[in-house]
């Protein structure tokens, strides 16, 4: 299937094979000194030799520029078309920069996101303020094409630069009374106009939350670049959670706080809207939003005049790996 990485059961760390094709550099070159590997087999294009037209950002911490440099490039999926980096930059969702798609790009900008450190507490062993440095200290950088799945019926296919979630938790050390991870947005209203907007469309921050095995799956990522770059600001610089098969509201972007909660968080969208918007957010062909069907897609850059409409697939296509998760849930009541 395109666009997803293998069971994770299917092979050891050490024994996976190019078909993998999230593997680091590191896992790389330790499978060729196994002989997994062919020993003619070359390592992948840089990400930056395939996105040329992508432009630099003005200004990246040199530890992230450095780390971001090094990340191995992966094969692009046959079938499905990465879309366009304008496009992804400037069709976006992040109401703390205003409400309609192109606010993002034209406002975010005024955000400052250099230096940056996430506040980590809740039942943990290791809680703390960690700098975005710090946080990538102890963890390889993988690119993961992934689909993305709007709410709104629209889609994207978005090549991330990020590290699995399940590195930092095991990190901090989870005690047993984890059961939730609550995410927190940044909130600065001098620079986030739509935060200081009258309109009171959100009750700042931003939360959203994922149970702790959904957080631990290895689909699951922290994002800190896109298109072989740093991560644009209105795509969450410098720190976004990446949750592919579910709708894109629950990927989290400009995170600053990470709690782990044992109650289910009171997540942003479904308390302003519980008839719309559920905790789960899981993307299903067969629920459809109250206003909307969500049985189509709409793939991106094309435009509602011209749509390109596909059939939206269960878990956006990433069921084999994740249906497992929700055994024994209805999700057509506990969408």
């Amino acid at each position: 299937m395109l666009i997803k990485v293998p069971k994770v059961s299917s092979a050891a760390e050490s024994e996976v094979t190019p078909e993998a094709v999230y593997l680091s550099r590191r896992s790389v070159l330790a499978a060729l000194a196994a002989g997994s590997l062919s020993g003619a087999l070359a390592l992948p294009a840089r990400a930056d030799e395939r996105f040329a037209d992508v432009p630099s950002p003005e200004s990246v911490p040199p530890f992230l520029e450095s780390r971001l440099a090094a990340v191995p490039a992966v094969e692009l999926p046959s079938g499905e078309e990465v879309t366009p980096f304008f496009d992804a930059t400037h069709y976006n969702n992040f109401y703390e920069f205003g409400s309609s798609k192109q606010d993002p790009s034209r406002h975010a900008g005024e955000l400052v996101t250099d230096p940056w450190s996430v506040e980590i507490d809740g039942e943990v062993a290791r809680p703390g303020r960690y700098s975005l440095e710090d946080l990538l200290s102890q963890v390889t950088l993988q690119e993961r094409i992934y689909r993305l799945r709007c709410v709104e019926g629209w889609s994207m296919v978005i090549p991330w630069i990020g590290f699995p979630l399940a590195e930092l938790i095991r990190r901090v050390e989870p005690s047993g009374h984890a059961r939730y991870l609550q995410f927190e947005t940044l909130v600065r209203r001098e620079q986030m106009r739509g935060v200081r907007s009258e309109l009171g469309l959100i009750a700042w921050p931003y939360i959203e939350g994922l149970r702790l095995d959904e957080a631990m799956h290895p689909l699951t990522i922290l994002a800190v670049g896109m298109y072989g770059r740093s991560l644009p600001n209105q795509n969450g610089a410098p720190l976004r959670l990446v949750v592919p098969w579910k709708y894109g509201f629950k990927s989290i972007k400009s995170i600053i706080r990470i709690s782990f909660v044992r109650d289910r968080p009171a997540t942003t969208w479904q308390t302003m809207a519980p008839e719309e918007y559920g905790f789960y957010a899981n993307v299903n062909p067969a629920v459809s939003h109250p206003r909307w069907s969500q049985a189509r897609e709409r793939r991106l850059p094309n435009s509602l005049f011209k749509p390109n409409v596909r059939p939206t697939q269960l878990f956006n296509g990433y069921a084999e790996e994740v249906a497992s998760l929700y055994s024994g849930i209805d999700l057509r009541r506990d969408y």
